[in-house]
């Protein structure tokens, strides 16, 4: 088959398709990178060109899944930005260890990618929370990242991110057919609720959280989007709960509903 050419105008029309529906923002850098992974649905469908595709994901929301699976970016490892692990231990062993006690402490992971986040999340509650109840909830958009993420497989060289104690606790090296992954050990993974979840929509009801991670994706959002995502989010953040961003974004501009604790750490107020 010949090699098929994305025009400026189909690039300016997928731009459009993934902002509208997932907030993104692709820069026209991104060109290349959208023909590259938009290319083999093109193959697999026999289709002439991209602008064929386009109207194919207006008629199909199953290949418009696949076509936002393929464009939304999903670099991620285990302990990435460890301080606000270590910012987290800290309140679980105080305050937001005792609060609401025995309710279930909840954590809410707001773009979890293939899972290493709230795998590393889940094991720093095993090891802090002792017999109190918690649970997390791992949202992503993309259907085929939580797949994965839900298989809790991975290579292991990713293992080299988790401390050693915690990874002889609550990791399983592979061997046999397996050698050369490790997988976290059932036993946690099961506590983590993976589900797919667009924070460009109105939100489902799934209930309130004592703290929510949203980390490395408001990076990709205009400022009216990451200013409705996160008003979004923080209506499912109890009072006194932590928002946690990444160190490389910031909430000026975009929120007064939380203050901030320390750089990329914020916290609603008791009402």
């Amino acid at each position: 088959m010949q090699s098929i050419t994305l025009s400026d105008n189909e690039f300016r029309q997928f731009q459009e398709m993934i902002f509208r529906t997932a907030g993104i923002s692709l820069s026209d850098s991104k060109k290349p990178l959208v023909a590259g992974r938009l290319n083999k649905r093109l193959r697999h469908h026999q289709l002439p060109t991209y602008a064929a595709y386009l109207a194919l994901m207006m008629q199909d929301s199953g290949e418009q899944q696949m076509a936002i699976d393929l464009l939304t970016t999903n670099e991620t490892y285990f302990f990435r930005e460890p301080k606000h692990f270590d910012f987290l231990q800290e309140q679980l062993r105080g305050e937001l260890g005792r609060a609401r006690s025995p309710a279930s402490l909840r954590v809410w992971c707001g773009a979890c990618s293939s899972g290493e986040e709230p795998y590393t999340i889940a094991m720093i509650l095993a090891e802090t929370m002792g017999s109190r109840p918690w649970d997390i909830l791992a949202s992503d958009i993309s259907t085929r990242i939580l797949d994965q993420a839900r298989r809790a497989v991975y290579p292991l060289e990713e293992a080299e991110g988790i401390p050693r104690y915690l990874l002889h606790r609550y990791c399983l090296k592979g061997t046999g057919l397996h050698d050369g992954t490790f997988m976290v050990d059932p036993a946690l993974s099961k506590r983590v609720k993976f589900k797919q979840i667009n924070l460009n929509v109105p939100l489902p009801d799934v209930g309130l959280f004592d703290v929510i991670f949203l980390r490395n994706v408001m990076i990709y959002f205009k400022q009216e989007t990451k200013r409705q995502v996160v008003q979004r989010l923080l209506a499912h953040l109890h009072p006194g709960g932590y928002f946690i961003i990444s160190h490389s974004e910031s909430l000026n501009g975009i929120s007064e509903a939380v203050r901030p604790v320390k750089p990329s750490v914020y916290r609603k107020p008791h009402a």
